[in-house]
């Protein structure tokens, strides 16, 4: 039965799930509590040094080295991790194994332990000293105090986000449409191609994007390894503790905005991409 309009008199639909206005309300509000306000303060802490400031601050050459360093990074372990962890959860969901429960647990790990504890650990296994650093580099491959140490970390904390949320989308997929492609003559890797990854091609981009995202901003199991040698090995959150510790405070939410606005327009090519890829592969499976 439809609710009368307490001044119009007229009839309004009664929606399906109440209190949406009650909902949206609360959402609204810890969202700004929690998100904009903060992301808020720091374009007005920065924009003290005004547009000339900002650009000046922006187009240092050691801010520019630290937030390639970051963003070239994390972007490389994310595509990485984006191939390797799509792999790892088409063998957790297709086959079974012994131990197969305890490796699924374990690609958890880096959610559950501290991130100075891991760049600790990495430090150790692949310094110039470490269990794989020696051989390595004995090899010729400089592993720790370079941008590759820092991409091996960003690979380690990273990992859990695209098999999290590849798996349960792999687990979905019906395997009789593969078997239906195999029955009509396609190969194994035909049937994959074109029967899987269109389903999981969003899955794909969204575990990549919240390791870039998670890549990024990270600091603990990046600053033990990275050895932060400036235009070489130096990452922007290091660079803002920085300013942070000599009180330049405009200078640190100067490198945070541009990491923002970075981090928004990469974020948002991705999230489009996902989102074309959806409507594709909807009008493919209709």
């Amino acid at each position: 039965m439809a609710a009368v309009h307490p001044w119009s008199g007229k009839a309004r639909p009664r929606r399906v799930i109440p209190g949406f206005g009650l909902s949206l309300g609360y959402t609204l509000a810890w969202l700004g509590l929690i998100v904009l306000i903060p992301l808020a303060g720091v374009f007005a802490k920065a924009s003290g040094l005004g547009l000339a400031g900002l650009w000046a601050v922006w187009t240092e050459p050691r801010v520019l080295a630290a937030l390639r360093i970051s963003f070239g990074t994390a972007l490389v372990a994310a595509a990485f991790n984006a191939v390797m962890g799509t792999l790892v959860a088409w063998v957790f969901v297709r086959y079974r194994f012994p131990g197969k429960r305890v490796f699924d647990a374990m690609i958890d790990l880096p959610f559950a332990l501290p991130t100075a504890v891991a760049g600790i650990a990495l430090t150790a296994l692949y310094g110039p000293t470490g269990w794989l650093g020696q051989w390595l580099e004995a090899a010729g491959i400089k592993v720790a105090y370079t941008p590759l140490g820092i991409t091996v970390a960003l690979v380690f904390i990273s990992l859990p986000f695209v098999v999290r949320v590849v798996q349960p989308v792999l687990a979905e997929i019906e395997t009789e449409l593969e078997e239906a492609a195999a029955t009509l003559g396609a190969s194994r890797w035909q049937a994959v191609r074109h029967v899987v990854l269109p389903t999981l091609w969003p899955a794909v981009l969204a575990g990549f994007a919240l390791a870039f995202a998670r890549g990024v901003g990270e600091y603990g199991s990046v600053i033990f390894i990275a050895g932060n040698l400036p235009g070489v090995s130096e990452i922007a959150p290091l660079l803002i503790t920085i300013k942070l510790e000599e009180f330049d405070y405009e200078g640190a939410t100067a490198i945070a905005a541009a990491m923002l606005l970075l981090s928004f327009a990469l974020l948002l090519v991705i999230n489009t991409l996902q989102a074309r890829l959806q409507r594709t592969g909807k009008r493919a499976g209709g």
